[in-house]
């Protein structure tokens, strides 16, 4: 028996209701470029919307034009998709909440997850989305996932509840030491002052 080795998400497909609604959501409010449209080819009543999230991979969304939005909150059930966490920058982070405001949108507002921000609402649909934005970049080489990893280790191994700044920061200190070389022989902390 051998695993099934992934590399990544190719694409997320949602089912949606009309074709406009679709595209304004995800475009008009995300931001997500629409890039492909075909029907989709498994129920000829229906469209295929394909969206570029920003990193290269695949949203798509099926609509049919008999289908009208209903944003009554997707049921929160064993098997169901709890939410949709989206990246956003720093930057973009700490607009979302005036941004969603303007639209009279309801959110949570910013929420400390200690290793990220994030903020949720609610699509047209009742699909709960997250924007979450990273407090760290990795180091040159690395991942988030890299970090991530490291961080939960220095975490654990100091008995502490969660993954918060502290525990990032050396975590990328302690990749950078291992992935960069340098010629002095004594690479710890010192004091020049």
């Amino acid at each position: 028996m051998r695993k099934l080795q992934t590399q990544g998400v190719h694409h997320i497909t949602l089912i949606g209701a009309d074709r406009q609604t679709s595209i304004d959501f995800w475009e008009g409010v995300l931001g997500m470029p629409f890039i492909f449209d075909q029907p989709n080819l498994d129920a000829p009543d229906e469209g295929h919307l394909y969206f570029d999230p920003g990193d290269g991979r695949l949203i798509t969304i099926f609509t049919n034009e008999t289908r009208k939005p209903d944003a009554t909150s997707v049921p929160e059930a064993t098997g169901s998709l709890h939410h949709l966490a989206l990246n956003v920058s720093q930057a973009s982070f700490w607009q979302a909440a005036a941004r969603l405001d303007a639209r009279g949108v309801s959110h949570s507002g910013p929420v400390d997850r200690g290793f990220m921000d994030s903020i949720y609402f609610r699509d047209p649909l009742g699909l709960r989305i997250e924007l979450a934005s990273y407090r760290f970049e990795p180091p040159e080489g690395c991942r988030h996932a890299d970090v991530m990893i490291e961080a939960h280790r220095i975490r654990v191994a100091r008995g502490d509840h969660h993954i918060d700044r502290e525990h990032l920061a050396d975590a990328i200190e302690l990749l950078v030491e291992r992935r960069q070389q340098s010629l002095s022989t004594d690479r710890g902390a010192k004091n020049p002052y």
